[in-house]
């Protein structure tokens, strides 16, 4: 945790956290305490507010930025701070969001700045307007949005960052096979999670906390489609051209078994589905090795089969958190 040390003789330290964790608790003595896990980008530590009155202290949020002052001391060989003092952040303190919320590490308007050129160079006019009115529509959450509630990419900016990245691939494809159609393949890559928009709930700080009710009774995949549909329509899209958008996002996971409503049945929705998975797995393998020390295996992945990674060593994958967006 990045604290400001401001007297080292009691351990007092001062500084702004994430609260990841905030619930109110009672100790066998029948007092009220607040017991609480506060994060930065550098770590997190466990932190108790003792004596707890929400009249008095306030009402904390989880997802949320504060100030604390208090004093760290050891418990059960983990740091522990006992909060003296602690108020919600105003917007005089200047805090920078990235410093305390795992980001991409880069912004959104700098992804959307490379992602938009990109559909603007479309040949065909109906796939561009198409994408471009819904990337503008939803512009606003798209610049923090995560791509999941956890695993691959669940970072501010992650949805924008996992979609680039696909967009980026398929722009290789498609150089590799010129035969492949790059205005729909780009506009599937483009539009595939869309609605993941309406299905975390998302804090403005670009964290989600669960899913939205309609994000689980109907889904992003779902979602995604009908918001392809009302756009096209709204546009005057010709019907064959939603359509085979519509088919790329129902289809992008591939197998039923892992959501997708139909599988792939033409070859730039199966050429999506597969750059979907390959993103998502790098992203997930190189979030697990980068933790590990070199020479060593990750615990062991449940997202990837159950697997432990090995770490060899060749590359500081620390290093390479970034897409080098110019």
């Amino acid at each position: 945790m990045n604290f400001s040390i401001i007297n080292e003789k009691s351990n007092t330290v001062e500084g702004f956290a994430l609260i990841r964790r905030a619930e109110k608790k009672t100790t066998v003595k029948g007092s009220s305490f607040l017991d609480m896990i506060l994060a930065d980008k550098d770590g997190q530590i466990n932190a108790k507010i003792w004596d707890y009155n929400e009249k008095v202290q306030g009402v904390f949020e989880i997802n949320t930025i504060v100030k604390v002052r208090g004093s760290i001391s050891v418990y059960n060989g983990d740091d522990q701070l006992k909060i003296e003092k602690i108020r919600n952040v105003i917007d005089s303190d200047n805090i920078n969001v990235e410093d305390y919320v795992p980001s991409a590490e880069y912004d959104g308007t700098a992804m959307l700045g490379e992602l938009i050129p990109i559909i603007e160079s479309f040949d065909d006019d109906d796939l561009k307007n198409l994408t471009l009115g819904l990337l503008n529509e939803n512009r606003e959450s798209l610049l923090y949005f995560p791509a999941a509630f956890k695993l691959h990419h669940a970072i501010r900016g992650g949805l924008l960052m996992h979609t680039l990245s696909i967009v980026r691939l398929a722009q290789g494809v498609c150089k590799i096979y010129p035969f492949v159609d790059s205005d729909l393949l780009i506009c599937g890559a483009t539009l595939h999670d869309i609605g993941k928009i309406v299905e975390f709930k998302v804090s403005n700080f670009g964290i989600a906390d669960g899913y939205t009710t309609d994000g689980t009774l109907v889904g992003h995949i779902v979602r995604g489609a009908m918001a392809v549909r009302n756009m096209g329509e709204k546009l005057s899209i010709p019907e064959e051209k939603i359509m085979l958008v519509e088919h790329m996002i129902l289809s992008h996971h591939g197998e039923p078994e892992f959501g997708a409503a139909v599988r792939p049945m033409f070859l730039e929705a199966e050429i999506l589905s597969e750059l979907d998975l390959m993103d998502a797995r790098i992203y997930e393998m190189w979030e697990a090795v980068s933790s590990t020390e070199k020479f060593d295996f990750s615990a062991r992945q449940w997202a990837l089969d159950n697997r432990r990674l090995y770490n060899h060593g060749r590359k500081n994958l620390s290093d390479y958190a970034d897409l080098n967006i110019q």
